[in-house]
């Protein structure tokens, strides 16, 4: 590809080299032809001379010597201080004593200038990765919210209309306290790593035999979206520990894999759904009740499948990167 203020591509380089080599034009007359300096036309006629056609391309603009170039070894405590204490290029400078925009320039080319891209537990660069086509790797976990009473929680009403809907909604168990307690949603959720396409479950616990449900389901949802799941990643929670889990594996032929301990990054993709899930749906409108918000799901997950752009994925749907889906155009 040419530089883009280039006046010669390589083949009409190529071109004018041989009018002066082979032909034995002038370097003013070929010049003129192509609308160019003579300096230029003798400039291709002496390269194509000494390389023939393979020099008519460009060349890097890189200069072969950078004597004001940042000494490797301060490079090296430039980036180890933005790792190890997360300091910005001031305090960076400070500690150094280098010019700020020396620090900034050297985090740029490092690309550890925003502080996004380094691991807040570890102060590593964070590490990206992405499987190559849908089904090669699903990752699945289980997220909770608050039931809603009847005429709405404390989010949307306060918390003294929301403890009298409480106490004015029938079968609600009572705590040691004595007060109501509305419990929690148990969301079993299902990403897929390539597409983003999500599946998702509401049920009233996180045993192992409910999460063996969900994976049995979503499997065969998943498959008639044309996606063959070959792996499930999940953390190590008792239900995706279980004999139960193991087993449903086998039978699907699906190869279970665990995050490390204490390490949710890994199921990052899942968990960033989690909050996407609450700012979108769970908590995106006053509900009256937790039927009224269970009902509103479907509709949302439709909508984030099929219609929501998503950055990871250069602002298209997740439906996007599967083909031939029902509903696409819906």
């Amino acid at each position: 590809m040419s530089h883009v203020n280039a006046t010669l591509t390589p083949r009409t380089r190529l071109r004018l080299a041989r009018l002066i080599v082979d032909q034995g034009w002038t370097y003013a007359a070929a010049a003129k032809m192509f609308m160019v300096a003579a300096k230029t036309a003798r400039k291709w006629a002496e390269r194509y001379r000494a390389e023939g056609a393979a020099g008519m391309a460009d060349r890097s603009s890189r200069p072969h010597h950078s004597p004001a170039k940042t000494p490797p070894h301060l490079v090296r405590r430039i980036v180890r201080l933005r790792w190890r204490h997360r300091l910005g290029p001031v305090q960076i400078a400070g500690r150094l004593g280098v010019a700020a925009s020396t620090v900034h320039a050297v985090l740029v080319r490092c690309r550890v200038n925003r502080l996004s891209r380094v691991d807040r537990v570890t102060g590593e660069p964070l590490r990206r990765y992405e499987h190559d086509h849908p089904g090669s790797l699903i990752h699945v976990d289980v997220t909770k919210f608050a039931n809603i009473p009847d005429g709405g929680g404390h989010r949307f009403v306060g918390r003294q209309q929301g403890y009298q809907n409480q106490l004015a909604t029938p079968g609600l168990p009572k705590g040691k306290d004595y007060k109501p307690r509305t419990g929690k949603a148990f969301l079993h959720t299902v990403i897929d790593d390539h597409s983003r396409v999500a599946y998702a479950e509401i049920h009233t616990d996180e045993k192992a035999d409910t999460a063996a449900g969900v994976l049995q389901r979503a499997v065969a949802w998943y498959a008639d979206h044309g996606v063959t799941v070959e792996r499930v990643l999940s953390d190590n929670g008792s239900c995706y520990r279980s004999f139960a889990w193991r087993d449903t594996c086998a039978a699907l032929g699906i190869t279970p894999k665990r995050t490390r301990p204490y390490r949710p990054q890994t199921n990052g993709k899942i968990e960033r759904f989690h909050r996407t899930l609450a700012d979108g749906w769970a908590y995106a409108r006053f509900y009256t009740s937790t039927d009224q918000r269970n009902t509103a799901l479907p509709g949302w997950l439709h909508f984030y499948n099929h219609h929501r752009a998503h950055s990871a994925i250069g602002g298209r749907p997740p439906v996007s990167r599967l083909t031939n889906v029902p509903g696409h155009h819906s």
